[in-house]
């Protein structure tokens, strides 16, 4: 599984605050991209306790110093720009930011600056090579653009950042399920008709037909961002935002639409074989004086009535299935292989939730926010996420018959993703399907942003043990299979 991790160094929030001393370079003996990263403090003169130095294994791939130089632009460049060619293949490409808050996983995720190209967040930066790149090719068929999901996890619950109730603020609750296929489906709104039919609709996906409206679209889910008090400051965000983009047409959409419809009015149908299939049994079967169930002499079951119902719901069902095949011919029909490809990134919530007890130290003391109850239940949660994502990764490099997507709702999100570009099939938006014939590794990316404040030793240091950790069940599976 294709796989690097990045450090951004964030600039020292005060000019006159100590720093960390750090250094990286490529360690002997390793290829040129496998850098080492070591940091050390020297407390302050009151503290009698030293400070011990980390240092990490050949483990990242990249290491962003905080400079001048180093723009959004820069890491772009660096982090995304060379695994395009993947997405025009119809691939999926992940970009995780992992770090403590205040450390810029949003700055370098999002951005803040919207309309300097230079200070686009990747997530935009990738938008606006997309639609470079859409705009190079043929304009004969079917207009290709951007289809846009944007939703937050918090607990056990994602919440749909681009559908809101009505003109209010609320965010639409979605719920995490495992479907029969094995696959992890976020569902959101149900619509009930009088005519028996039950739409569930997947989470939305804002179609954008230029840069401009997926620039309007991204900043109008960032309006419902939850923030909230966490152990560095009080505006950081608390839940995990996932912000996904993909190559679509019209004939794409409108097949997926198609599959929704066709589900929809299987429901009533399929009920109704059930009912009468219960019924049936129900009247075949009488209780004695005992008040057990024995067979009524008195009636047998109508098998034809029961087979007139599942016949109705086999045509149905069929109809669901030429409409999934509607889904294949739309990417089998197409001219352009980038149809489908996806760029997915994962603003994850502050690593200080993560192993939080350990990481006050006599030089950089964790102050603790107070936090209500609720805050303290997330904060476990983004922990237990946290820890589920490391062996999740950790357990695909090393090529484990057993991988722990269920260990958290986070890991579940994300499998489809992980394993979108390494089989066939669909992701999780609901419909959806790849031209991937299996043969790709795919590609996942972890940017690990870093403060050099002497105040965020620990935090700091709990970041790159993090990375580490993943990096090194990376290279151990690099190394049994005689590739990188």
């Amino acid at each position: 599984m294709p796989f690097d991790i990045f450090v951004r160094w964030r600039p020292v929030p005060g000019s006159a605050e100590a720093e960390i001393t750090r250094t990286h370079s490529p360690l002997p003996g390793e290829e040129a991209h496998a850098t080492g990263i070591s940091i050390s403090l020297t407390p302050p003169e009151h503290l009698s306790k030293t400070v011990r130095p980390w240092k990490s294994g050949a483990t990242l791939r990249h290491v962003f110093e905080a400079t001048e130089a180093v723009s959004n632009r820069t890491v772009f460049d660096a982090v995304v720009a060379p695994v395009l060619p993947r997405v025009w293949a119809g691939e999926t490409t992940n970009f995780l930011a992992y770090g403590h808050s205040g450390s810029g996983k949003s700055h370098t995720m999002i951005g803040y600056d919207f309309q300097n190209e230079e200070q686009f967040g990747l997530c935009l930066g990738a938008g606006r090579e997309v639609f470079q790149y859409l705009s190079s090719l043929s304009k004969d068929g079917d207009q290709l653009g951007v289809g846009i999901s944007m939703y937050e996890l918090r607990g056990n619950t994602a919440f749909d950042l681009l559908n809101r109730t009505g003109q209010s603020q609320d965010k639409v609750p979605c719920h995490i399920r495992e479907g029969a296929d094995g696959k992890t489906h976020i569902r959101g709104e149900t619509d009930t008709f009088a005519d028996g039919r039950v739409r569930v609709r997947p989470i939305t996906q804002s179609p954008c037909w230029t840069f401009d409206e997926l620039r309007t679209t991204v900043l109008s889910g960032l309006e419902l961002r939850t923030t909230g008090t966490s152990t560095i400051h009080d505006q950081s965000s608390r839940t995990h935002a996932v912000l996904e983009l993909e190559i679509i047409t019209r004939a794409l959409l409108n097949a997926r639409e198609a599959v929704i419809e066709r589900q929809s009015e299987l429901v009533p149908v399929a009920k109704r074989a059930t009912d009468v299939y219960l019924e049936e049994n129900m009247k075949a079967f009488i209780q004695d004086a005992n008040g057990k169930y024995v067979p009524n002499p008195e009636y047998s079951i109508d098998q034809e009535r029961i087979d007139k119902a599942e016949a109705r719901k086999a045509e149905f069902e069929i109809a669901v299935r030429r409409a999934e095949d509607g889904v294949d011919a739309v990417f089998s029909s197409c001219r352009y292989d980038c149809l489908g490809g996806k760029l997915v990134f994962v603003d994850l919530a502050g690593s200080e939730y993560y192993h939080d007890k350990s990481m006050s130290t006599p030089a950089s003391p964790v102050v603790r926010a107070k936090q209500t109850p609720q805050e303290q239940r997330e904060g476990r949660q983004i922990n237990t996420d946290l820890l589920a994502l490391k062996e999740v990764i950790r357990a695909r490099a090393l090529g484990q018959a057993r991988i722990p997507y269920r260990s958290s709702p986070l890991t579940m999100v994300l499998r489809g993703h992980f394993e979108s570009s390494s089989s066939s099939g669909s992701n999780t938006n609901e419909g959806s399907s790849s031209r991937n014939n299996g043969n790709s590794e795919g590609y996942t990316a972890m940017i690990l942003t870093v403060s050099p404040a002497a105040t965020q030793f620990a935090a700091t240091m709990n970041t790159l043990k993090y990375g580490n950790l993943v990096g090194v069940g990376v290279q151990a599976a690099a190394e049994s299979t005689g590739k990188r």
